[in-house]
């Protein structure tokens, strides 16, 4: 067992900074997720996957360097969207591009359009983004009750869009796959 003092010397990585995710494309070149930079490295050295743009950074072990890879492909066909995304406050204000449902402005919060207490429930349809003050002037009120008019029709986010929702970009070719897929 290695001293907690002793520095691995296992693998060393080149001065550029790597990625700490790599973006997954289907075998069809479909953006399905990201994954962790050591499995898309295992992925690779496995077989399992194609490098299809590397970070610029290297990895060097004493028998091999690789690129580090920003955007694999997997060689089989996987179905991407058979998993329904986890509902989440940051994930509605996403969906909603921090846009108030009611009168457009700054929305900081979020609104459940048949209030919980008169049977509403936590699903992407019954939720929808809202600023403090339309959310409090709404109150514990259906939308006919308060007099107040919702200018987006809420749903549950698919495809490379639910794939979006909360994604922090790592590098800057991800964006050439999220934006010309969706």
């Amino acid at each position: 067992r290695a001293s907690p003092a002793t520095p691995s010397t296992n693998v060393n990585v080149s001065s550029t900074e790597i990625p700490s995710r790599s973006l997954v494309l289907s075998a069809t070149y479909q953006p399905i997720g990201t994954t962790s930079m050591s499995r898309a490295v295992a992925l690779v050295l496995s077989g399992n996957a194609d490098v299809i743009e590397a970070s610029g950074a290297t990895l060097r072990s004493a028998s091999l360097t690789l690129e580090a890879p920003a955007v694999i492909r997997v060689r089989k066909v996987v179905n991407p969207w058979r998993t329904r995304l986890i509902l989440s406050r940051r994930r509605v204000l996403a969906r909603d591009k921090h846009t108030c449902g009611y009168c457009g402005a700054s929305a900081d919060t979020i609104d459940h359009i048949t209030p919980v207490s008169r049977g509403g429930k936590n699903e992407w349809t019954n939720l929808v983004a809202a600023c403090r003050r339309c959310n409090c002037r709404k109150a514990d009120r259906t939308i006919e009750e308060s007099g107040m008019r919702l200018s987006v029709n809420p749903a549950e986010p698919r495809g490379v869009a639910a794939l979006r929702l909360g994604l922090r970009i790592e590098h800057p070719s991800w964006e050439d796959w999220l934006s010309a897929k969706a």
